[in-house]
């Protein structure tokens, strides 16, 4: 039977994210750390950091020291969110994985592609902010800018953002904005081994260069 994570269960939403980080972090064993949280004044969403022009509403570090604040355990998973029940459930990123984000409509373009190659693929998020985020082995910030090169585009002309050491990724089922993170390919058993960078990076440049000259063509 696969072990998944971030299913959706008859929990309070406080309940969800704690379930939610402990079982990332005993089963997939990825540190994890709690962020912001959005208060509901009203039906007017805020972050609970106070600013009123929170860049990212509900789903950002609340201290400065947060990496050394992530844990991979879920016994100190659930001291500081009880804590905090509210807390957004946010992953180091550069330590068990890299992620690659991408615009949504490019990634579907290229997960359906990777899917038809036979390629293999680790967890995919899909965003409120219309973005899909894929996992990849730890290193990919230093070599997908070389990658993309070498397949003839300059980076900067792609919407594509490579996350590694000292970076992070809000996880399911944290809250952004009027939406949630979720899992557009869940953590299982089958996708424990992530792939590499080089392995995914031909169909994402390929999506997101496509993407790219039809907004240039608009």
């Amino acid at each position: 039977m696969e072990d998944t994570i971030g299913a959706p269960q008859p929990l309070a939403a406080s309940e969800q994210m704690l379930e939610a980080a402990v079982r990332y972090a005993d089963e997939r064993h990825w540190d994890v750390f709690p962020g912001s949280w959005l208060d509901d004044n009203g039906g007017d969403l805020r972050c609970s950091c106070g600013f009123s022009g929170c860049p990212a509403p509900g789903a950002h570090p609340t201290r400065t020291d947060w990496p050394g604040q992530a844990t991979g355990s879920g016994v100190a998973v659930r001291r500081m969110w009880s804590r905090e029940p509210r807390a957004s459930v946010l992953l180091p990123t550069g330590r068990s994985f890299d992620v690659i984000d991408v615009p949504e409509v490019a990634g579907c373009l290229a997960l359906a592609r990777m899917e038809r190659m036979e390629l293999p693929l680790g967890p995919v998020m899909s965003t409120p902010n219309r973005r899909l985020v894929f996992f990849v082995l730890p290193g990919a910030s230093a070599k997908v800018p070389d990658l993309v090169r070498r397949l003839g585009w300059p980076p900067s002309a792609l919407d594509m953002v490579v996350r590694g050491d000292g970076d992070y990724v809000p996880a399911p089922p944290t809250r952004m904005g009027r939406g949630s993170v979720q899992w557009a390919r869940q953590p299982t058993a089958l996708n424990r081994w992530l792939p590499d960078a080089e392995e995914l990076i031909s169909p994402l440049a390929y999506a997101c260069g496509r993407e790219a000259a039809a907004l240039r063509d608009r």
